[in-house]
């Protein structure tokens, strides 16, 4: 098949994907031991969001399975950085927060790979990475509406 649009695609997805790939490595790499990239999410979701979700809203924030999220709360829970309630309204459902160490932890996270970030922003350039933002943004938003 000799497409260009074929090839195009291709490409596209094969960048992004290896993107991903290396950017995970560089970060499990870098974050707090122990500290996995999902739970790292979670607890910055929750920090920057404030206020409670339910599991079911986090598994669809983050396009996972409620059995994905469920467990990746129960190892927060354990590790103390949420906590989960009893929904007050419908008891069937639980409720998430934060707790104050999992916001240092997030925190900690956060300064862990933030100089890792800086460096690869200053290395492509802060103007070529507020070009990429765009198209980035259109395209997640393009996935997301499948």
């Amino acid at each position: 098949m000799n497409d260009p649009t074929h090839s195009l695609a291709v490409t596209l997805f094969s960048e992004i994907l290896t993107s991903d790939q290396l950017v995970r490595n560089r970060l499990g790499k870098v974050l707090p031991r122990g500290m996995e990239i999902s739970h790292f999410s979670v607890l910055n979701h929750l920090a920057r969001t404030g206020g409670e979700r339910s599991p079911a809203q986090l598994a669809k924030t983050f396009h996972v399975t409620r059995g994905a999220m469920t467990n990746t709360l129960n190892r927060l829970e354990t590790s103390g950085y949420i906590h989960v309630r009893p929904d007050w309204d419908d008891a069937r459902r639980k409720m998430v927060t934060i707790s104050p160490a999992g916001r240092l932890a997030r925190d900690t996270a956060l300064s862990a790979i933030t100089p890792m970030i800086r460096e690869l922003v200053g290395d492509m350039g802060e103007e070529n990475v507020r070009a990429a933002l765009p198209i980035l943004r259109e395209l997640r938003l393009k996935l997301q509406g499948d």
